[in-house]
């Protein structure tokens, strides 16, 4: 399995090789923020998975087009969580969690098949 992806410009590429070893929804309000969208989603890989191609800037870890400012990715302790709105096609992996559900917008439904977390997962 391949999934393939990149920004809006098309500057920042990015491939990441086999299963993910999770894809969830995040209601935190830093990614909140950082997307400036009520939720984010995105396919965590080990590191080692994904090759990016072009140049991005970072942000405490968050990865983004230095020329367009599309987020990409964001690393961490070894992972490489890839947002699903970046890749080609942005619905070919379904979210099984939500973290920081106490976050969670009131006005979403229920999405089939999540389990919600308060905060983390356990």
């Amino acid at each position: 399995m391949t999934y393939a992806g990149g920004c809006q410009c098309g500057e920042v590429r990015l491939v990441a090789t086999g299963a993910p070893r999770r894809v969830g929804i995040c209601h935190c309000l830093d990614c909140r923020r950082h997307h400036g969208a009520a939720f984010y989603a995105a396919a965590v890989f080990e590191d080692a998975a994904v090759q990016v191609t072009g140049a991005v800037r970072s942000y405490e870890g968050r990865a983004f087009c230095r020329h367009c400012g599309s987020p990409v990715y964001a690393r961490s302790e070894g992972e490489i969580e890839v947002h699903l709105g970046a890749l080609d096609p942005p619905h070919d992996l379904v979210p099984t969690y939500e973290l920081w559900c106490i976050r969670r917008a009131e006005w979403l439904p229920p999405f089939a098949g999540t389990t919600c977390y308060a905060r983390n997962r356990d």
